[in-house]
């Protein structure tokens, strides 16, 4: 998967959007695995998504108590998203989702599961912005 460069145009995927959505409005992690899962499906099976993938089915894991679970999609996570340097990429801010995720897997290790609270993945790029404030929007008028 190549990114664009900065002030390239970027369509993204629909399944992303909603992805994002679910992740950032919603909190439904399930509802993230589901869509990203048929993203990732599509795409090849590209780690990016299967890492982010991870992440939100390790959130939903912590939600429920399963901590050993969250522990073990988290590393697998980290693993997949370390492939991925760019502090920037697929127009999120990458760099913070790795460090969110390192402090949730520390805390967990270090028995503070319940300091962690909500996560947001911040988005940089101004198109993907709009894009999940649209499907907000859309969702709020059904």
């Amino acid at each position: 998967m190549v990114a664009p460069t900065r002030g390239e145009q970027m369509a993204y995927p629909r399944l992303y959007v909603d992805f994002l959505y679910y992740f950032n409005v919603e909190q439904d992690y399930y509802e993230c695995h589901e869509v990203l899962e048929e993203l990732w499906l599509e795409e090849g099976r590209e780690r990016f998504y299967q890492g982010l993938l991870q992440v939100a089915v390790g959130l939903y894991h912590q939600r429920n108590g399963n901590l050993g679970g969250a522990v073990k999609l988290w590393t697998a996570a980290l693993e997949k998203l370390a492939a991925y340097p760019e502090p920037e990429w697929m127009g999120i801010d990458m760099a913070g989702v790795i460090k969110e995720t390192e402090a949730r897997l520390a805390a967990i290790k270090e028995g503070r599961p319940g300091t962690c609270g909500t996560m947001q993945i911040r988005i940089v790029d101004e198109r993907l912005r709009s894009a999940v404030r649209q499907r907000f929007m859309a969702e709020e008028g059904e």
